[in-house]
């Protein structure tokens, strides 16, 4: 929250704010500290490159299973069974 004394001299009161306390309320999600470092590490020189290299890898691996284990589409029905399936697989 703004300071209201603060607040109310400024100029820019009017495209800021509309309350009536002349105070500004800035509301953030619990994690929002975390969520800030993760993008930050994420667009950082080697988070780039980390990420260059995902497709490689990870989206390799979903690829491989899908095409050539069959895991495009489940035999089975119900997360236990598919779970099994997949593990089998």
């Amino acid at each position: 929250k703004s300071n209201p004394e603060t607040c109310s001299a400024c100029p820019l009161l009017a495209q800021c704010t509309r309350s009536k306390n002349r105070q500004k309320v800035i509301t953030r999600h619990v994690w929002e500290d975390h969520k800030e470092k993760i993008r930050q590490n994420r667009l950082s020189i080697s988070g780039k490159t980390l990420y260059k290299k995902r497709k490689e890898k990870i989206e390799r691996s979903f690829a491989d299973s899908k095409q050539l284990h069959g895991l495009r589409y489940c035999r089975l029905r119900g997360k236990r069974n598919v779970s099994e399936q997949v593990l089998l697989t």
